[in-house]
């Protein structure tokens, strides 16, 4: 068994080029069953391989766990799923491989691979993603393994070390930009167009400077009033925004939308209105929510996630030893995960021992039956079950023995001494006495 990432973030692709791996919660499910679907017509009879996909505004990552051989195939896939050619992915994105996809993962779990350090939003989604994947019936034993441990780190990075207490949140960062254009937050109208988790956490920023008016639009309009209400704004429908936009100096949008919602003409009509007062804008969805032509309008200050990025980077002697201790952790962890997948290779050959242990005591056992049924002494008959087991168990070892040369021979009776002798010290290559020999031989003839 082998498990792979196959991934683009914020760090190795531009955020238009992750914008088209960009998945939905609720365009995983299918998403994974089609591609475990499509994986498993290649290897024909071999069993499906588990799958998960984490899909964030920084990152699409696909987990695949199973035959070493499924790295190209599902390296064509998501290159047709993003609509580009295979080169024009790979240029941007990574492969991990085992125990390197293994500290991949609990590096995202534990927020060290994020753009804001310690974030713990991507904890939340990861669960979010697993219980996706779970649910799609595509999850399997070694990705769940992955995953759990994954969380365990993430916990133990958190509680043991101050990794999230040197941050700078997203949120925080955008209420941080619209303060350096507007003198005072409170006398300005800010726009939030969604109302997922991360425009509520913005918007828990922004209420505290107590805006003048705050909106929520969104397509659903019952969402949106619940956030609203929350948060003591106004809800409104999306299909009114354009009919709205002037109204707003503050506009943040981080909606699930394929295509943007607010293009060029829009804002400009929006800025005509507003006689060219500037407009803040946040655009924190991936693909884009605003078009990318809209920052280049003179009276409109733009920001995207890596434009945020930039923002909650920060360096320091606390922030660097909270890294290092997290890493400590994280390679505990990884090393841990590498000697559980190593043991999952001997699972069959455990399983099969298992069986023929218990055929031979079952053959032994109907054995005895028969000769007490018959009236055999018992301890005659427990002694003949007890030799009729210790010679089922011991014949295929002899027999190796027996038939090997000289260099196999001394090979196998390191193994067997450690298998068989554990508490009596044995030396393969001493030459045996007369009386070995004949005990030897006559071990031999039982057999």
């Amino acid at each position: 068994m082998s498990v792979f990432a196959l991934g683009l973030n914020h760090q190795s692709a531009p955020l238009d080029l992750r914008g088209k791996f960009a998945f939905s919660l609720e365009q995983l499910a299918p998403t994974l069953t089609g591609f475990r679907a499509q994986l498993q017509d290649r290897q024909s009879r071999q069993a499906a391989p588990e799958a998960a996909i984490i899909s964030t505004c920084n990152r699409t990552e696909l987990y695949v766990a199973g035959g070493q051989a499924l790295v190209q195939p599902a390296v064509d896939w998501l290159a047709r799923v993003g609509g580009v050619g295979q080169s024009a992915l790979m240029d941007h994105a990574y492969v991990m491989e085992n125990s390197a996809a293994a500290r991949h993962a609990f590096r995202v779990a534990s927020g060290l691979d994020s753009m804001v350090l310690g974030e713990p939003q991507i904890l939340g989604q990861m669960k979010q993603a697993v219980r996706e994947a779970d649910q799609a019936g595509t999850l399997g034993t070694t990705l769940h393994q992955l995953f759990q441990r994954s969380f365990s780190v993430a916990k133990e990075v958190r509680s043991s070390t101050e990794i999230g207490s040197h941050s700078i949140s997203m949120a925080a960062a955008s209420v941080r930009l619209a303060a350096q254009l507007f003198e005072d937050l409170g006398d300005i109208h800010v726009l939030f167009v969604g109302a997922g988790e991360m425009i509520e956490l913005v918007a828990t920023h922004f209420a505290a400077k107590t805006p003048r008016a705050m909106v929520v639009a969104n397509r659903t309009l019952e969402r949106g009033e619940k956030l609203a209400s929350h948060l003591g704004a106004e809800a409104m429908r999306l299909a009114d925004l354009p009919e709205r936009l002037h109204e707003f100096d503050a506009v943040v949008s981080c909606t699930a939308s394929s295509l943007p919602l607010i293009g060029l003409g829009a804002v400009e009509r929006a800025l005509k209105r507003r006689k060219h007062k500037p407009m803040f804008m946040v655009d924190l969805a991936v693909p884009r929510d605003i078009e990318q032509e809209v920052g280049q309008l003179e009276d409109v200050y733009l920001y995207t996630v890596d434009d945020l990025s930039k923002l909650v980077q920060s360096a320091g002697e606390k922030r660097q030893a909270a890294v290092q201790q997290a890493e400590i952790i994280i390679e505990s962890g990884v090393q841990s995960f590498v000697h559980w997948l190593g043991q999952r290779h001997a699972v069959p050959l455990i399983q099969a021992l298992n069986a023929q242990a218990e055929d031979w005591r079952a053959h032994e056992i109907q054995r005895a039956r028969k000769l007490l049924a018959k009236g055999e002494d018992v301890d005659a008959v427990l002694e003949a079950l007890a030799r009729g087991l210790t010679q089922k168990m011991m014949h295929g070892t002899l027999a190796e023995l027996h038939t090997a040369d000289e260099a196999q021979r001394i090979a196998l009776s390191h193994t067997v001494s450690r298998l068989f002798l554990r508490g009596s010290p044995f030396d393969p290559t001493e030459q045996p006495t007369e009386g070995s020999k004949a005990r030897q031989s006559s071990h031999g003839n039982e057999h």
